[in-house]
């Protein structure tokens, strides 16, 4: 009898929004897959869990061995938990490898919900999310970041996009030029930590707060299409 691999949602930032399953797994499972040891040792040690780890991150997730010695010790009945360094793994996050071989191999693969940035973001946001359309992160290239918002600007709906703190204000100077300085957005920034802000507004508006304000944080930008 083959072992199972639990996808858990962790925290986005407040530790304190970890589900009792998530927790109850965390401890029960013969080992944790995680993206970085110096972030998974944090969260455990928050919760007081010790466990074996093993990192998958997006240097090594294509290492047959690797996913080969995680799969083997799952057909042998072994469970595991794959973790990501905050929210719910796989999005925009490295497993989908080890995923994929799982359930090819007749593993069982139990996602375990819980904190989500994006829902998080959609919910918080007074936007109509009745249809939203997840773009997810852009390119770190500013050509193609570039023809990506291009081609969005034929959307309908509430598209939500992902970026690195340091590319906020470079973004929104982008959807400016490219899209228009009128657009409706929603900046939903620090989610669930202390200084959790969003800033709703054209994009100009939004521009102009972020660069008032120096800022620099984890964030989910929403672009309001659906009403224009």
């Amino acid at each position: 009898m083959n072992g199972k691999l639990y996808i858990v949602s962790t925290p986005i930032g407040n530790y304190d929004d970890i589900t009792l399953r998530a927790l109850k797994i965390l401890k029960s499972v013969d080992f944790i897959i995680c993206e970085e040891f110096k972030e998974a040792r944090r969260l455990l040690s928050h919760y007081q869990i010790t466990k074996e780890m093993v990192s998958l991150n997006e240097h090594n997730e294509r290492e047959k061995d690797l996913v080969n010695d995680i799969l083997l010790r799952l057909v042998q009945n072994e469970s595991a938990a794959i973790i990501s360094d905050c929210g719910t793994p796989l999005f925009s996050d490295p497993g989908h490898l080890l995923v994929d071989v799982c359930i090819s191999q007749g593993v069982e693969v139990v996602p375990v919900p819980g904190a989500s940035s994006i829902m998080s973001a959609l919910v918080g946001s007074g936007l109509d999310i009745e249809k939203f359309y997840y773009y997810g992160w852009l390119s770190p290239k500013r050509d193609i970041r570039k023809q990506q918002l291009q081609r969005l600007r034929n959307m309908n709906e509430v598209v939500v996009i992902m970026d690195t703190p340091y590319r906020l204000k470079g973004l929104l100077e982008d959807i400016v030029k490219i899209i228009g300085k009128n657009l409706k957005v929603v900046l939903a920034f620090q989610l669930t930590m202390n200084n959790e802000k969003f800033y709703r507004g054209t994009a100009e508006e939004i521009l102009s707060i972020a660069n008032q304000n120096n800022m620099k944080g984890e964030f989910v930008l929403l672009l309001n299409f659906g009403k224009r």
